[in-house]
């Protein structure tokens, strides 16, 4: 079954005038298995006209019966009448204050006036019980209305309801405030029509004179519908509420009318049109009731995580189904976009209940070269080409967009540099964990790397800092210490020099393999450059030698000995280390067999 229902406040003059007005716009809507009732009275004594007194009473009061299975999940209070209004009122001594006021001025000045006010809680909490409107004053302007025949009050409670019998429906209820001098017509949107089978609409209207039916009609998408004999066709504001069959509410109507066949299925649009050849009519409100069993995805970032200046990033979302009237299906898709540029796709792994939801991941790869931040845009029910393949309750609501920051490459800080002892080839033996400052817990170092390309991509990290032979001279070292949002990035150089050599002040070459040699530490592979000289006690050139050729106490230079080993005794060197740091070294050095 498919419910819709109108509540339209307004009033009825015999001129028609010009008029201001607020259009009626959609307000709020309910998914599931709701319905509605309408509740209210008039201030009037009597129907405009009748009678030569002009009085109005303060108060009113109407009674509200609901099954046990019927339960309030909204209440609209809606109160109108001529002058500007008295916006403060109590509702079962309750004080009430207007959350809303909506107003229309005719040309000639006079002025109305309808307000509102949620009191859903009051009437959660009261229930079914008697509702009386009290300190509603509109004694002291009612006198000078009195001439038009405008001289009104009244007031509408609208109770949505939720119960489990009723089949799955939306409820949308739109308010404003526009007037039909003679002709009005209102286009509901956000309709969603699966079912035309038994589908109502009703209105509330000020100031309805049963005696005047002068081209008085309310049609649904062109069709004149009545409710006879309580609404005539011709007579649509006739003070009456089909709720109750009362045929004495005084400039007041409170009526629902069967639209069966004025509807169709498929329809998003209804159109309302009014007419009053006689009466001024207000339009305050309107809710209609549509059988609607179907799902409503959405979608939300719920975080998302990256590392520093990679392009592959992990995104958290969660589905929902909320405000439906059916389950949203397995394996409705989901697309990702950054800056319009489709990177990715999922979907829904299990059917969503109503009002339930579902969490999903998916690493998405962010565009080389995209500047920062960039557009995220995800939609659900979406197949990747924009095109949904899930009916829904509203197609506008799928999408989620986030303008996110890419993390860039942190700043390099520097340390000082390293430097050893060249230990032969321009290389020597680093310890890397002792380049940390002491502001930087070695236990936060995540990995040593040879250069910065290997730290931005995780590869080929340094397997044993404690213990590493260069590979250049000088040579950069770039460290990647845990830190938040980022990583820390230090580098630092280590450095080969060349140290001074330490000369022995003897050895003796008898082939006992234990100091056979001239072994200068330091010297060899070291000062590739360098040249040996040896001269006996004599000052006869014997040797000359350089990084290839070491002395091992024979002569190679001289008339005599050539190729021999030399006698025991001391022998005087000059060492060349053509080193612009070094000047040569001089000394002498024993011979022992």
């Amino acid at each position: 079954m498919r419910i819709v229902q109108l509540i339209f406040i307004g009033f009825i003059l015999c001129i028609p005038l010009k008029h201001f007005s607020q259009d009626v716009t959609l307000y709020q809507q309910f998914n599931g298995r709701y319905d509605y009732v309408a509740i209210g009275n008039t201030l009037n004594f009597f129907p405009n006209g009748s009678f030569p007194t002009c009085d109005i009473l303060t108060s009113s009061s109407a009674n509200l019966s609901l099954n046990p299975n019927q339960n309030v999940v909204a209440a609209y209070l809606y109160w109108a009448g001529s002058g500007t209004g008295d916006l403060d009122i109590l509702v079962n001594d309750v004080p009430i204050a207007s959350e809303r006021v909506f107003s229309n001025t005719s040309i000639n000045g006079r002025i109305y006036f309808a307000a509102f006010t949620d009191i859903t809680s009051l009437v959660q909490n009261q229930g079914s019980v008697n509702y009386t409107i009290s300190e509603f004053d509109l004694t002291a302007v009612i006198p000078t209305y009195c001439s038009t025949g405008s001289n009104f009050g009244g007031w509408a409670i609208a109770v949505i309801y939720q119960d489990e019998s009723l089949p799955l429906n939306q409820l949308n209820v739109y308010d404003g405030l526009q007037s039909v001098p003679n002709e009005l017509s209102i286009t509901l949107e956000n309709l969603n029509v699966l079912d035309n089978e038994g589908a109502k609409i009703g209105f509330i209207a000020w100031e309805g004179d049963a005696t005047i039916a002068v081209n008085e009609t309310l049609s649904i998408n062109g069709n004149p519908i009545s409710n006879p004999p309580l609404n005539p066709v011709n007579n649509a504001f006739n003070g009456t509420n089909s709720f109750t069959g009362s045929t004495e509410l005084y400039n007041m109507d409170i009526d629902v009318y069967n639209i069966q066949n004025n509807i169709n299925i498929g329809d998003s649009t209804a159109t309302i049109e009014l007419t009053s050849g006689q009466d001024f009519v207000m339009i305050n409100n309107v809710i209609t009731v549509l059988n609607s069993q179907l799902p409503d995805a959405t979608i939300v970032l719920d975080n998302y995580l990256q590392n520093c200046n990679e392009l592959e990033m992990e995104f958290n979302y969660t589905v929902f189904n909320t405000n439906s009237t059916d389950f949203l299906p397995a394996n409705t898709p989901i697309a990702f976009y950054i800056n319009e540029q489709l990177v990715g796709q999922s979907n829904t792994q299990n059917n969503i209940a109503i009002n339930d939801f579902e969490s999903g991941s998916i690493i998405l790869t962010i565009p080389d070269g995209l500047m920062s931040p960039f557009e995220l845009m995800m939609v659900v029910d979406d197949n990747g080409s924009q095109m949904g393949v899930v009916t829904e309750i509203s197609e506008t609501n799928n999408a989620f967009n986030d303008f996110i920051d890419l993390l860039p490459l942190p700043s390099i800080t520097s340390l000082p540099m390293i430097t050893r002892c060249n230990e032969g080839f321009d290389s020597a033996n680093f310890n890397l964990i002792d380049s940390l400052p002491e502001t930087v817990d070695s236990s936060n170092v995540l990995a040593f790397y040879e250069n910065l390309a290997d730290l931005e991509a995780n590869e080929n990290e340094l397997l044993f800092p404690e213990g590493y032979s260069n590979i250049s001279n000088p040579q950069t070292i770039y460290i990647k210490v845990e830190g938040t949002p980022c990583y820390d990035i230090y580098q630092f150089d280590i450095m080969v020099e060349n140290c001074p050599p330490w000369v022995p002040e003897g050895f003796s070459p008898n082939d006992d393999t234990i100091n056979d040699w001239f072994n200068i530490q330091g010297l060899y592979n070291i000062f590739l450059n360098h040249e040996l000289i040896i001269y006996n006690r004599y000052g006869t050139l014997i040797f000359e030698g350089d990084n290839s050729t070491p002395w091992s106490g024979k002569a190679n230079r001289g008339l005599n000995n050539l190729g021999k080993l030399l006698p025991t005794g001391t022998y005087f060197y000059i060492i060349y280390l053509n080193d612009p740091k070094y000047k040569p070294l001089q000394g002498w050095v024993y011979i022992n067999y």
